[in-house]
């Protein structure tokens, strides 16, 4: 996992449609939270390998103590990858925390949020510490034992 020397704020999601939430989560309402985001696309090999299945241990692993937020972030196969199918994905696959679709500006190849953070591709991991910091953005598979130590110290100190 790779840490930001210099601790940025963490840029807002910017999403068109929630999946598994009845509001629209935003970061600007979760300071204070612990907040992890795998950002994925379901026809990406890695993805459904790595990164959905590691999300899926840090929600029951982590339950409550942060929040776990999915982002459906496409930037190849857009015809293939619409909200029906990510629907019919996410059942089959039994993801349950919130999976926001990442916004796309016309005549961008790069999907907004994808930008905002400079992700590298997909699976992407984020983490946001309770102070609405960056301390994590890593890209591909990232090692389980690492981010649980990662993620408990960041649990561990107290709320801002």
């Amino acid at each position: 996992m790779t840490s930001q020397s210099e601790l940025s704020t963490a840029p807002e999601l910017e999403v068109t449609r929630w999946f598994n939430s009845d509001t629209s989560p935003a970061l600007a309402n979760l300071k204070g939270e612990v907040v992890v985001i795998e950002a994925f696309q379901m026809l990406c090999p890695g993805c459904v390998s790595h990164g959905i299945p590691q999300a899926q241990r840090i929600q029951q692993t982590f339950g409550d103590d942060l929040t776990l937020l999915g982002l459906h972030t496409v930037f190849e196969h857009h015809d293939a990858m619409t909200p029906v199918s990510l629907e019919a994905f996410l059942h089959e696959y039994r993801i349950t925390f919130p999976v926001g679709v990442d916004a796309h500006t016309p005549g961008e190849p790069t999907p907004v949020t994808m930008g905002r953070y400079r992700l590298r591709g997909t699976p992407s991991l984020l983490v946001i510490d309770r102070a609405g910091k960056l301390r994590a953005n890593a890209f591909g598979q990232v090692d389980d034992l690492s981010l649980g130590a990662a993620l408990a110290r960041l649990i561990d100190q107290p709320r801002p």
